[in-house]
């Protein structure tokens, strides 16, 4: 007998096709709450689960007590309670490596518009407000140079340091990471403290994952270490950062700009400051939005669903002790 699948979130006819031919499959609207009322049956038979923005409980585990794995696309798992699964011998999967240059070229991307007011200046234009040469009240900062700090070093605060390093000829500062000599060496890249990094870098990016030890890492104390001609970049998680705090440091000039690539609350409140301000870049949490990523980290979910099922080990597993 086939074990079967509840399927939430996008992928590909291919995709889908692959994993029929093995599995039954349930599928449900990416709309759809996981643990609605109607699902329930559905859960009860599941042996795995696989989509993108899956909220997973413990009354959702006690609702599938079949369930063997959940394939999640996406690298961040925050919203899925690890230990839980750990303790009832569930495999969590996720996706690292796909997304990382291409997270990469976002937080980069940021860096540019903020420093050099693209978005801002592109509306300048688009609203007949270009009669003549810019002056210095519109004039933005350059980035080859300067120095970049990187808050998290793990694959995607490597990756845009290397293109800040190689590619703009930018000093490398990091923190909150274990030391990374080969890095140090490639890079030149050099490891402080958090406190003294926010002092000596004009950009400082945001990369580590959400825990309950950075959940507002970066609050009101440490922007105003920062340099008044800082930028701020986050491609982290929102929540990494306090977002008053972020208000008010761009409010009253204690940081020049910021980037940003995900909020506390995502969508945006319509309430928000932040996407009307215009020394901030605000982006919808774009970080691995392009059509090649996305089918690959699609695709890395679905190769990793495949091998629990069938017996061996996914290749990015969360809990390494729950395979057998």
């Amino acid at each position: 007998m086939k074990k079967r699948l509840v399927v939430q979130g996008r992928l590909s006819d291919a995709q889908l096709a692959e994993l029929n031919d093995l599995f039954e499959m349930d599928e449900l609207s990416k709309t759809t709450k996981l643990d609605a009322p109607e699902n329930l049956a559905l859960l009860a038979q599941a042996h795995g689960i696989i989509g993108s923005g899956l909220a997973i409980t413990p009354q959702l585990l006690d609702a599938a007590p079949n369930l063997e794995v959940i394939a999640t696309v996406s690298v961040g798992y925050d919203n899925i309670p690890v230990d839980e699964l750990t303790k009832r011998g569930i495999m969590l999967c996720n996706t690292p490596d796909v997304l990382t240059e291409t997270t990469a070229d976002t937080g980069f991307a940021l860096i540019m518009a903020t420093a050099r007011r693209v978005v801002e200046l592109a509306e300048w234009v688009k609203a007949d407000k270009w009669q003549a040469s810019i002056g210095p009240a519109l004039f933005g900062s350059d980035v080859h140079g300067k120095t970049l700090g990187m808050v998290g070093f793990g694959r995607i605060g490597q990756a845009v340091a290397r293109r800040g390093a190689l590619g703009f000829g930018m000093q490398v500062l990091y923190s909150n990471a274990s030391p990374k000599p080969d890095l140090e060496n490639e890079l030149g890249a050099q490891r402080h403290e958090l406190n003294e990094l926010l002092a000596e870098a004009d950009f400082v990016c945001v990369t580590v994952p959400l825990t309950a030890e950075t959940e507002h890492l970066i609050g009101a104390q440490q922007f105003a270490l920062m340099k008044p001609s800082g930028i701020f970049i986050n491609i982290a998680r929102g929540k990494v950062v306090d977002e008053s705090a972020l208000i008010q440091a761009l409010e009253n000039g204690v940081i020049q700009a910021a980037g940003l690539d995900v909020f506390a609350q995502e969508p945006l409140a319509a309430s928000s400051p932040l996407p009307k301000m215009s020394n901030v870049v605000a982006l919808p949490h774009i970080g691995s939005a392009t059509h090649e990523t996305r089918d690959a980290m699609a695709q890395r979910a679905v190769d990793n669903i495949r091998l629990a099922l069938q017996g061996e080990r996914p290749i990015s597993l969360v809990n390494e002790e729950t395979y057998r």
